[in-house]
């Protein structure tokens, strides 16, 4: 009995035994499997651990592509730096006569202090680490130049080696900034999840085009031994780094000197709160220029504010805004040049009186007339009469107000076409109560410049393969759709010259005119709104749109200035935009080198010569090498052209009127503007045909000028 009881607990042992030894066996199955079926088990990548254990990767980085202007100066680059690093392990070396770690802690610190201008103490500190395999030599030993890397491997110190490491550099430093951008190091994750540092664009085109100025590291991998080494005889597995491609920009670094100095010269003269300008190509839509202020240094990143004010902030344009208004009317069919109106005042449906800039107005006036003074009257009654709401705004957007240009830059703002009821409609007509941006104008600009086709702006005139020199992307003239036709057009410079040929008492931009340079533009004063969207603070914006040369342009001009603190005065503006003009002129061979191009643009404030001897005035005026122009040849001046006080170029003309036996001159050669002073001082009437300089009067020189006498002329371009 108590044998078989023996055998029976024998028994159940045997069976707990075998119940147990299959629950290993199925313990271990599972973590056989776990293990072989799972990339990573309780945190740990399987795969990593073993392969750093018998494996070493060295990463082989990829260079970020190159930015460059439109004749291939850098403008964004990598430079490379470097890390001193010491190796103190003995394992390194494998040959006494040949080491490759620190030997003489002392001699290795005397030597690189002289180099490096670091305390050797210091140097000593590091180098005597001990159970280490590398260190690096603290303050002073990084970002270390490629000549102060050449001068230090000059001084073959066992041990003594390198990191590279790129850094992002612009050489022309507070530069078209805002259109650049930076980069700067960053830590990213890669492909294979692992956390890496890489250079990484935060603004402008570095940002915009990050992916494509982004190359590609490599990798080259190999058997390693304990050490670290690479096993001989094993194979290893190299996969190079495929650099960045290069992008180059339509910015021409000499026009953009033009507007940065211009920029810099404006604000010590007049400071301002900001300052914007944009120069475009009128024939292709591309960027030539676009300057700031305040601008800022992306090598040290002083940035006030992050968003690009040419793209990326909307504002009320003010009168500038006339310009589309008046196409709207044309491009309707209801403008008539000739009807009057009555300027001053306009009085909306609610009651809301709303004026002019000089609210007392100029009577009834033409149409035309209203555009050179900037009257927001004349616009006001061409909407009120002929137009609405759905009109004004519909041809606004054709235009490409109210929706972003697409350019190539981050963070495009649309700005807004709110405007529904009367007063609002009013307003908007000379751009108040709706926000444009600086680069909807120059779209806006390009259907004067291409006879009424719409262009599409652009920055970007290549992308470039920095490997193989493949151009993969270029850049273009892009034609949208036609807004205005021919006639439209022609009208629409028509007006625009007369801004600027004018004088004070009929046109608004007459400062700015220059002989021979035929730039034709529309001024515009706006009030700056509140940011919370309720009334004005009380500041203006003084904004100005153009392009040149007026008959053929090539260049589109859009400046805006933000609180000036010279005001309404003229004189700053005047001298910063003829500097653009002409310096652009220039350098872009727009017109045959002449006496506009070469002379230096002194200015002259005329005195009044009236009632004075004719011979005295002359000499007042060639000794300050003014051309003067005296007609008749009475004795005494009895009329001038321009007024006391006017402040003029000194290449322009002055026109005295004497009293007696007034005789046609040979007007050969003239301006419109210059021929328009001299009809109005001898009271002839006249026609005009054709832009530029005369080339014909109908009247001959030296003949007398009678009352019924009708002058005819006939201009044409010089260039």
């Amino acid at each position: 009995m108590k044998k078989e009881r023996h055998e029976l607990r024998n028994i159940k042992f045997s069976k707990l035994y075998i119940l147990f030894g299959l629950f290993l066996f199925g313990l271990i199955l599972y973590r056989m499997g776990t293990l072989s079926l799972n990339k990573e088990v309780e945190g740990v990548n399987l795969q990593s651990m073993a392969s750093n254990r018998t494996t070493r990767k060295e990463i082989l980085y990829s260079r970020r592509g190159t930015v460059y202007d439109v004749n291939g100066n850098p403008l964004a680059q990598n430079i490379s730096s470097y890390t001193l690093i010491a190796y103190l392990s003995s394992s390194r070396t494998t040959d006494p006569n040949k080491p490759k770690h620190v030997v003489d802690v002392d001699y290795t610190a005397e030597e690189l202090s002289k180099v490096l201008n670091v305390p050797k103490e210091q140097l000593v500190k590091y180098l005597s680490r001990e159970n280490v395999y590398q260190v690096e030599l603290g303050p002073g030993t990084k970002n270390l130049t490629e000549l102060k890397k050449d001068e230090i491997k000059a001084l073959n110190l066992p041990g003594i080696d390198f990191i590279e490491t790129q850094q992002r550099y612009y050489p022309n430093g507070q530069f078209a900034s805002y259109i650049i951008g930076y980069a700067r190091k960053k830590e990213v994750t890669n492909e294979e999840g692992e956390t890496v540092e890489d250079i990484v664009g935060e603004m402008g085109i570095e940002s915009y085009y990050n992916n494509v100025l982004t190359g590609t590291n490599g990798y080259n991998l190999y058997q390693k031994d304990r050490s670290g080494y690479k096993i001989a005889g094993t194979q290893d597995i190299t996969v190079p780094a495929e650099d960045g491609h290069d992008v180059y920009l339509t910015i021409n670094t000499n026009v953009q000197l033009f507007v940065e100095d211009a920029i810099n010269e404006l604000q010590r003269s007049c400071k301002s709160e900001s300052i914007i300008i944009i120069l475009a190509d009128a024939k292709t839509g591309a960027i030539l220029a676009s300057g700031t202020y305040p601008s800022f240094d992306p090598n040290v990143k002083n940035i006030s504010s992050y968003l690009n004010p040419n793209v990326s902030v909307a504002f009320e344009p003010g009168s500038t805004m006339k310009i589309f208004s008046y196409m709207a009317a044309m491009e309707n069919g209801f403008y008539k040049g000739d009807d009057k109106y009555k300027s001053g005042i306009f009085k909306a449906n609610d009651g809301t009186e709303i004026g002019d800039w000089n609210r007392n107005g100029w009577g009834y006036i033409t149409y035309d007339a209203g555009f050179a003074l900037s009257s927001n009257t004349a616009v006001m009654n061409l909407i009120d009469k002929y137009m609405n709401a759905e009109m004004l705004r519909e041809y606004y957007k054709r235009l490409g107000f109210g929706s972003k240009t697409g350019i190539e830059l981050p963070n495009e703002t649309a700005g807004k076409l709110n405007f529904k009821y009367q007063t609002e409609i009013l307003n908007a007509g000379f751009g108040q109560g709706i926000t444009t941006t600086p680069i909807q104008n120059i779209k806006a600009l390009t259907a004067i410049s291409n006879d009424g086709i719409l262009l599409q702006p652009y920055i970007v005139d290549k992308i470039v393969d920095s490997d193989t020199g493949e151009v993969i992307y270029q850049g273009k003239k892009t034609e949208l759709e036609r807004v205005a036709s021919i006639k439209t057009v022609n009208k629409m410079k028509e007006l625009m010259r007369s801004v600027v040929t004018g004088n004070s008492s009929n046109s608004t931009g007459y400062y700015y005119y220059m002989d021979g340079y035929d730039f034709i533009a529309k001024t515009g004063t706006a009030q700056v709104a509140s940011e919370n969207g309720k009334g004005y603070t009380g500041g203006i914006i003084r904004g100005l749109a153009g392009m040149f040369p007026g008959n053929d342009p090539q260049v589109l001009l859009y400046m805006a200035v933000k609180n000036p603190s010279c005001g309404s005065a003229t004189k700053p503006f005047k001298t910063f935009i003829q500097s653009i003009i002409k310096n652009t002129s220039k350098y872009l061979e727009i017109y045959d080198e002449s006496k506009q191009n070469t002379a230096k643009l002194e200015t002259y404030v005329v005195d009044s010569y009236i009632n004075k001897d004719v011979k005295t005035a002359a000499n007042s005026l060639n000794v300050n090498s003014i051309e003067t122009v005296i007609l008749g040849d009475g004795d005494k001046v009895i009329a001038q052209y321009p007024i006391k006080g006017t402040e003029i170029n000194k290449i322009d003309k002055v026109f005295l009127l004497t009293n007696s036996n007034v005789k046609m001159p040979d007007l050969h050669g003239y301006s419109v503007r210059d021929f328009k002073a001299f009809a109005s001082l001898v009271g002839v009437k006249y026609k005009i045909d054709g832009i530029g300089y005369l080339v014909s009067q109908s009247i001959v020189p030296g003949d007398p000028i009678k009352e019924d006498s009708v002058l005819e002329v006939k201009f044409e371009a010089r260039y």
